[in-house]
Formats: structure tokens, sequence, C-alpha cells
């Protein structure tokens, strides 16, 4: 069925005759009379009864009517979604992020975006680099944010920043008081350590494995409080950015070991599907990153 067909018989079957349909649609009633036409032969039945002043719905043209009246009230909402969908009045933005990301330095820019577009809504994974990744590559988030490395050709990315990690331990542990070190000096201590596919875990495996120097990992865990709880009681050497443990420093419940020569950093990254059109609401948050706070 052809849709302009439709729109014509609906704007007469509103209005109650062809010259006012002709009106309403700024088209001659010569061509609103052969639409009206065309419709009924397309389906084979009469929709009008013409009268001298007028027209008149046939039964089948009341049946149309109801058809016609929702698919036009549906395309209008359809047409008002996408309109502000694409003003950001409305619609979701779904993200991941590995921890230091998710937890330390996306909250404040979620903060921001929520001022200028309060009225989409903001749905925020904090997982690891591998399980954002995973995400990312089944359309389960518009926007991934990473620490260390990823695989570069299977995505897009934006540099975001680049984060050094420290050596903490707690205040009690017999290193804590000793000026500066080597990282020999940390082989065979215990360690505290993010779950695998962790960029945080991984950064520091590396780092040690060219070194030569021994990593033993006491424990792995997945939630960088408990870790950090866990080192606090000087069982271990953890190596975390300084956004997560700044106030532990500060407050002393926390140590950092000056290790002259080992010394881990990674970038932080911003992660989209290659070839991928941004919907309005990532592509307006993935510019936010791009500017400064």
């Amino acid at each position: 069925m052809n849709l302009h067909h439709l729109k014509v018989f609906l704007a007469v079957a509103e209005s109650g005759s062809i010259s006012a349909g002709a009106s309403r649609l700024f088209i001659s009633q010569p061509a609103v009379t052969r639409e009206i036409r065309d419709l009924e032969t397309s389906i084979g039945l009469t929709l009008f009864d013409r009268q001298p002043r007028g027209v008149n719905l046939t039964e089948g043209g009341q049946r149309l009517l109801q058809y016609a009246q929702r698919i036009f009230a549906l395309e209008a909402a359809a047409e008002r979604d996408l309109r502000g969908f694409s003003s950001l009045d409305d619609g979701e933005l779904r993200l991941g992020a590995s921890a230091t990301l998710g937890s330390y330095l996306l909250p404040e820019l979620i903060e921001r975006f929520h001022q200028v577009h309060p009225s989409v809504a903001v749905d925020l994974a904090v997982s690891n680099t591998r399980e954002v990744a995973a995400q990312l590559e089944d359309g389960r988030i518009s926007l991934g944010f990473v620490e260390g490395e990823f695989d570069r050709q299977a995505f897009s990315s934006h540099l975001l920043d680049r984060d050094r990690l420290l050596a903490v331990v707690g205040p009690t542990h017999l290193l804590a008081g000793h000026g500066e070190l080597s990282g020999q000096d940390l082989a065979g201590q215990d360690h505290y350590l993010r779950e695998q596919g962790s960029a945080t875990r991984a950064s520091v495996e590396q780092a040690y494995r060219e070194r030569g120097i021994e990593l033993r990992a006491r424990m792995s865990i997945g939630s960088t409080e408990a870790l950090k709880r866990l080192v606090q009681d000087g069982r271990g050497i953890a190596w975390l950015s300084p956004h997560m443990v700044r106030a532990e420093l500060a407050s002393g419940r926390l140590v950092r070991l000056a290790v002259r020569d080992l010394r881990i950093e990674r970038e932080l990254h911003a992660l989209w599907r290659p070839g991928q059109s941004l919907s309005p609401a990532p592509a307006a948050f993935l510019e936010l990153t791009r500017k400064p706070g």
C-alpha cells in the first residue's frame, strides 16, 4: 500500500471532502481524486461514497481509517523520538570502564555531561579491560574506557591521559621505612594483584618479567577497595594508580615505596568500534573527553 495514497485518504476522510483534503495537503483537487482512485484500485474496494456536498466513508473506508490514523500517529511519534534523540533531549548512554577510569575519572565527566544533557540516562559498567573490550565487541556499550594495552586493530581509540603506577604498602610493612629501593628489593615479596584480564596486572607482570624480577602473587583480587584494605594491614605490596590511593597516602594508611629502577606506566584510552557512526549521546560524551575540565 502506497503511504502517500494513504496520507491523501486520511486527509479526505478527516476533512470530509475532496476540496478540503486538497487544501489540507496543498495539492490540487484533481490530484487528490487521482490518488484516491489509485488507492481504491490497488485494494479493490470503494472507500468513499461521493455526495453532492462532500464524501462519506464506506464500511471499507471506515476500517481503513482506523489503520491510517494509527500508522500516521506512529510516524509522528517516531519523528518526535528521533528529534529528541538527535538533540540529546532523550536517549541513553551506555559506557564501560576499567577500575581506575570507572571509579576515579569518569564520575566527574559524567557529572559534567549531565549538566549539559540532563535528560540522557547514563549507564556505567565497571569491570576490567578484557571485559570492556568484550562489551564493545558485543554492542552492549557504545564507548569503553581502558587502561594499558588493547587490540589496536579491533578498536578506534582516543588517548585520554597517561598514568604511572605506584608501589604501595601498609605502614607496618618491613619495606615501609626504607629509603630508595631497587626493583630486586621487591623480588620474592608477597604481592597483591588485580584479577586476570586487568590491565593493571598485565602492566605489572610485564615490567617484572622484562627486568627479571620474581613476582610472587599472594592473592588475586577483583576489587580495588578490598585490595587496598589488605595491603594496609602490611602483608604485601600492590601497584596502583595514584588516583586510587591519594587519600590513603595522605592519611598514612598506605606508604609509597621509592623504587628507582622500576617505572610502570600505562596509557588511558577511550575506545569504540571502528567504522561505527556514533549516535549523538556517545559522540557528545567522547567530545567532552577531548576538552579540558
